[in-house]
């Protein structure tokens, strides 16, 4: 499974770029408005940065609503940089963006995806990734987790290469979970990732090392 870290915050990218598991970054125009990053300009400098950090591959999403302007959004975005995935809304117009791209051979994330049978619509159009929002769907009462199984089983059933990335990720057993049943990438906040470090015996057992080494020592 990929980890990629959803945010648009240096700092943290960093951070889970030195831990080692980090494969690819996702963003958003909110996650940019949340680090004050506004203006074309300084939000292409961002995602530059952002592709100096890490190794793999990094989600920019379009303003655009229209066929013709994702085009030449996405057009802007992908020749930052090899790593950059052209995000792109699950609309009409965003299905044609997806086609294009994909006969260009530009990668591809379809975002705000919600129903299997939109998810199956990315994949025919060729997406790179498709991600569905599963902290978003638990939020009104239904399975997110539902979701990704659905996917996993229409995708497997026809050899769809499109990745499953489980978006929306809230806490650690939101990953466990996507790993079980079988997305290929998860996105989530740095908390979620780091919580799965942790574990209440692994604290007592290396406590519990170090007395003896410093009993032996004494």
């Amino acid at each position: 499974m990929k980890f990629f870290i959803d945010t648009a915050n240096l700092d943290q990218i960093r951070e889970a770029q030195q831990l080692g598991i980090l494969d690819g970054v996702t963003t958003n125009p909110s996650l940019m408005a949340k680090e004050g990053i506004t203006g074309q300009d300084n939000i292409i400098n961002h995602y530059k940065a952002i592709c100096d950090i890490v190794d793999g591959d990094v989600s920019a999403e379009v303003i655009a609503t229209d066929f013709e302007n994702m085009v030449k959004e996405g057009e802007v975005l992908a020749a930052l940089n090899p790593k950059i995935v052209v995000k792109i809304p699950m609309i009409a117009d965003g299905l044609k963006a997806l086609k294009y791209f994909s006969n260009k051979g530009i990668k591809t994330n379809c975002t705000l995806v919600f129903s299997a049978g939109q998810a199956l619509l990315a994949a025919k159009a060729g997406a790179t990734y498709v991600s569905p929002f599963i902290g978003r769907l638990d939020d009104i009462s239904t399975d997110g987790l539902d979701l990704i199984e659905k996917i996993r089983v229409i995708y497997d059933n026809y050899g769809y290469e499109t990745e499953i990335l489980a978006a929306s990720v809230r806490h650690p057993m939101h990953i466990i979970n996507c790993a079980e049943i079988g997305a290929d990438v998860m996105t989530g906040p740095l908390s979620a990732i780091t919580a799965l470090l942790k574990h209440p015996l692994t604290d007592l057992g290396l406590a519990q090392f170090l007395a003896d080494h410093k009993k032996g020592n004494s």
